[in-house]
């Protein structure tokens, strides 16, 4: 009699077929079919990711374009400008300049140019003599010699600047903000200073290393001591060579006054220009930490609406469990589609960052610089984001079993 021989347990493992292994494409395809079934939910998880990554990328990017700019007009500007100014005596008065000032602030090596302003007390513009001096401001009045404007390196928008023959008349230069305030837009017109009336003979561009002279009333140092002027200057400006910035700024104290050095403010005006730099740096952090909250929130979001769908589609996990799909390969088809989500949010933030950046700079006139990193890092956190919200979603999906998955209606 014959016995039939069955085959032993290892034997019969041995001929199982090996598990089904899904490639690269597959799993990709079946991540992304869950946000092609899905479009409008997909698009909402996506904007939230969308908004943090572009206020992150937008705020370095405009940071990026205006420290390019801010430098590239220091540069034109010139860092090699200094001011003097009176500061106070011992006593907390407030001092003054020599007279002489401007004529030993030449002498000092390497010193190109020097010019001065001084106030005129008691003296305002107005563009009418029917207002009561002592009920409302006016324009303050600044003497001003005939070199300024080439120390200063400005230019007249309309008109000219002072010259020998103007300064000794009832003429007047108005700085930029000025004549904004006054109503000014062209030489020819008049104003009321001190009791008769100026003719505007020019109005001045903008003067961004001198903010003072955009809010005064230039007039002719000659025509100031008609009115009051003693000669005393109140802000003494200097152009030096690049190489002697330092030396000059260690000299200029002493030399505008010799006898009380102590009592001279020193400035380089180009300072309060870098200083911006470091008051931007201070709220870029501020925006950027508002952008990390919004991309968090937008991360809750995806995570959110990646549960939402394992409960939506644990019929189609037992299907295909049951057809052979592992937990691994489960785990992976909902961390494609959660990073997916987020890298479609993070692309679209960055585009959107950039162009803020780029209307920024053409809006401003400054050249457009964008840090590769911060494109890059956008990106890059979109995937971290998106892989860390779809973490527990895919370990959740890939721990149904395919009777648990297919045993729910």
């Amino acid at each position: 009699m014959t016995h039939a021989v069955l085959p032993s347990p290892e034997s019969a493992e041995t001929r199982l077929p090996d598990p089904s292994r899904s490639r690269s494409g597959d799993l990709a395809k079946a991540g992304l079919s869950g946000l092609r079934a899905r479009p409008l939910r997909a698009g909402l998880s996506a904007l939230g990711i969308a908004i943090g990554i572009a206020a992150m990328v937008s705020v370095l990017g405009i940071s990026a374009v205006s420290r390019a700019g801010l430098l590239a007009q220091i540069n034109r500007l010139g860092t090699n400008l200094l001011t003097a100014a009176p500061g106070q005596t011992m006593f907390g008065d407030n001092a003054t300049l020599p007279v002489e000032s401007v004529a030993m602030t030449s002498r000092i090596a390497g010193v190109r140019s020097a010019s001065a302003v001084g106030t005129v007390p008691h003296a305002t513009a107005r563009r009418t003599d029917k207002i009561d001096p002592e009920e409302t401001g006016g324009i303050a009045v600044s003497a001003a010699r005939l070199d300024l404007l080439s120390t200063l390196d400005g230019s007249a928008r309309s008109g000219a600047y002072l010259n020998s023959a103007t300064s000794r008349y009832p003429s007047v230069v108005l700085g930029a903000v000025a004549a904004e305030r006054l109503g000014i837009d062209r030489a020819g017109q008049r104003v009321y200073i001190a009791g008769r009336w100026f003719t505007v003979v020019g109005v001045l561009n903008s003067l961004r290393l001198a903010p003072e002279i955009d809010r005064s009333a230039l007039i002719g140092w000659d025509m100031a001591a008609k009115l009051g002027f003693d000669g005393h200057p109140t802000t003494v400006y200097e152009r030096s060579t690049d190489a002697a910035v330092s030396s000059v700024h260690d000299l200029l104290a002493a030399t505008v006054d010799p006898e009380h050095p102590d009592q001279v403010e020193v400035s380089r005006p180009s300072d309060a220009l870098t200083a911006q730099l470091a008051a931007k740096s201070a709220f870029n952090a501020l925006f950027l930490g508002l952008g990390a909250v919004a991309l968090l929130v937008g991360g809750v979001g995806v995570a959110n609406i990646m549960v939402i769908s394992v409960l939506e589609r644990r019929q189609e996990i037992g299907l295909r469990r049951a057809l052979g799909a592992t937990r691994r390969q489960i785990r992976l088809q909902f961390l494609t589609e959660s990073v997916s989500l987020s890298l479609l949010g993070g692309v679209a933030g960055v585009l959107l960052g950039v162009t803020t950046a780029l209307v920024y700079a053409m809006h401003r006139g400054w050249p457009l610089v964008l840090p590769a990193e911060a494109i890059a890092g956008g990106v890059a956190a979109a995937v971290v984001v998106g892989a860390a919200a779809g973490l527990y979603p895919a370990r959740r999906a890939a721990r149904l079993t395919p009777t648990q998955a297919l045993a729910t209606s």
